[in-house]
């Protein structure tokens, strides 16, 4: 591995996944036919990209207790350094993913130990040279967070890329935090629907524009599922980079594992589309796996955009 580094800022959670034929009518009740526990949200992301071969760090806050266990167990055995002890007096928060039989998941969320970072955690945080930090809007929701990112993110050396994903729930996001953090971003990076959410429009190419011209000091990524992702960078038109047809069985984590391996590809020094392509290829192979934390390795990667007559991705080593 190079001296660079992810260090991201956002919040691991453990996922609770439920598969169910259809989501139950309000007021009634489903029987899952399958769960599992695992490790999830910022944790996909980090995992995807240390699958690339970089180096990563864990920057957010974590409990103590069955959750937190398992979460530092997961990242220990992803070779994903935590920065911080553990919260002594609470666990780590969790959520509930259902996945319906057409593969399309569905949240409930009970924050936890993730959602207490403060300032004084993330003045211990350095960056280095060839360093990526990621964050999330996850960690905005919440108030001890927010005021530690809104204080930390801009104070991050220019020549540090931020990647940012607003995540769903983007609209909550206070307008005075995301004020103080969006001159900062170097790659917004979200789905269509949360495009649309922040811009009122539907269509994603113009979606991508619009958000380019609100926010991003090199560009924005927004995320079309099967049909792959536009990316918009400052002084060039959107381009629509195609995504790989395959038989998704629970797209869970395809959001994670894309932005993981964007990063880890911009990190290796790859163009914007051509990073992308590669992140729409990691997606693609991590929704025909069941679970949150699919993405693929960088061995399985390059096979796979060689059986399609596409350059093989380089990866760090």
């Amino acid at each position: 591995m190079t001296p660079g580094r992810l260090l991201h800022v956002g919040n691991v959670v453990v996922d609770l996944v439920l598969d169910v034929a259809t989501l139950p009518e309000r007021g009634g009740d489903v029987l899952a036919t399958r769960s599992a526990r695992a490790p999830g949200g910022g944790f996909n992301v980090m995992t995807a990209a240390a699958r690339q071969g970089l180096h990563v760090a864990y920057a957010g806050a974590h409990g103590t207790g069955p959750f937190g266990d398992l979460a530092r167990s997961g990242m220990r055995e992803a070779g994903i350094q935590v920065l911080h002890p553990a919260r002594t007096a609470l666990d780590t928060g969790f959520v509930v993913a259902v996945v319906d039989g057409g593969g399309e998941r569905t949240f409930l969320t009970s924050p936890g130990a993730e959602a207490t970072l403060t300032g004084r955690d993330l003045d211990t945080v350095s960056t280095g040279a060839g360093d990526v930090v990621c964050a999330s809007g996850y960690g905005m929701l919440h108030a001890a967070n927010r005021v530690a990112l809104a204080g930390w993110l801009p104070r991050v050396p220019g020549d540090v890329p931020l990647v940012f994903d607003p995540g769903p729930l983007v609209g909550q996001i206070p307008p005075d935090v995301m004020r103080a953090v969006l001159p900062r971003i170097d790659w917004w990076t979200c789905n269509a629907r949360e495009a649309a959410a922040v811009t009122g429009h539907a269509d994603p190419v113009r979606a991508a524009a619009a958000l380019r011209d609100l926010t991003g000091r090199r560009g924005v990524l927004v995320r079309t599922g099967p049909d792959g992702c536009v990316v918009a960078e400052r002084g060039a038109p959107p381009v629509a980079v195609p995504g790989f047809p395959v038989d998704a069985v629970d797209m869970n984590g395809a959001g994670d594992a894309h932005t993981g391996v964007f990063v880890a590809a911009l990190a290796a020094g790859s163009p914007a589309t051509d990073a992308a392509r590669t992140a729409n290829a990691a997606a693609a192979l991590a929704v025909t796996v069941r679970g949150p934390a699919t993405a693929p390795s960088a061995e399985e990667l390059s096979a796979f955009l060689r059986q399609r007559g596409l350059p093989a991705r380089s990866h760090r080593t």
